[in-house]
């Protein structure tokens, strides 16, 4: 698995799924460019963890819905580190509520992050990885995007686009030998299930057929494999990750 001398830019990185994803690409030498939107804290504990690690890392802040401020961390990520060999798009939100309740700003929000921030730093980074005819990018959905979840409209239709971003892109850019797949992960213990009941949290499992949640390092261990040379004839495709949460 060849990922010396990489860098990989990371959205959301200062907590769950994200931090995950940076903290083993870095485990196999990738400098990482990741930002955060109020986590500072979390972001320089990240530093740090990387620093360790033996790679560069820089964290910005950033709001993935800003383009003009997506594009400047771009700008300054390729300045720093030499370029950009693997976008990763993460940063996401939830505002669970039943559509006949949900306020249009509950929508927006949750497109604008979840939808427009993949266009945001991809549309930004993308012409670097034309020029340079290579790179992997790997979209995070979620298997909410595949078989709709009640009270979820905002964020299944947010993920639900993801995965149609992911398969358009990947027919346009791979004769410019750039990979483009989405990842999906089921109900994994990140903070956002943490705030959950434990009741509830028992009434998910139940749901699995694992009879567990899933671990943000198992999904970072999928992307760690989509980014590397091991998966070099893979494009266009979504992996789930959900403990058989979404078979048929």
């Amino acid at each position: 698995m060849t990922h010396n001398k990489k860098t990989a830019i990371i959205s959301g990185a200062s907590r769950g799924i994200g931090r995950a994803v940076a903290v083993e690409l870095a485990g196999e030498g990738v400098n990482i460019s990741f930002n955060y939107l109020k986590s500072s804290n979390d972001a320089l504990d990240l530093e740090k963890e990387i620093n360790d690690l033996g790679v560069k890392v820089k964290s910005f802040q950033v709001d993935i819905k800003d383009y003009k401020a997506v594009k400047s961390w771009v700008d300054d990520t390729k300045e720093l580190f030499g370029g950009i060999d693997i976008i990763i798009n993460n940063a996401g939100i939830v505002k669970d509520k039943a559509l006949a309740l949900m306020a249009p700003d509950d929508w927006h929000d949750v497109i604008n992050t979840n939808l427009d921030g993949t266009f945001n730093l991809t549309r930004a980074a993308i012409v670097g990885l034309i020029k340079q005819k290579g790179g992997a990018i790997i979209n995070i959905t979620s298997v909410s995007g595949i078989v709709g979840i009640p009270r979820q409209t905002n964020y299944s239709a947010s993920k639900a686009g993801i995965i149609g971003f992911t398969k358009s892109l990947a027919r346009e850019v791979a004769s410019y030998n750039i990979r483009v797949n989405a990842v999906a992960p089921g109900f994994i213990e990140t903070d956002i299930l943490k705030e959950l009941k434990e009741d509830y949290k028992d009434q998910l499992v139940k749901q699995i057929p694992l009879n567990r949640l899933g671990k943000s390092e198992e999904v970072a261990k999928i992307v760690k494999f989509l980014v590397s040379e091991d998966a070099g004839y893979i494009t266009g495709q979504t992996f789930v990750i959900d403990g058989g949460l979404s078979m048929v």
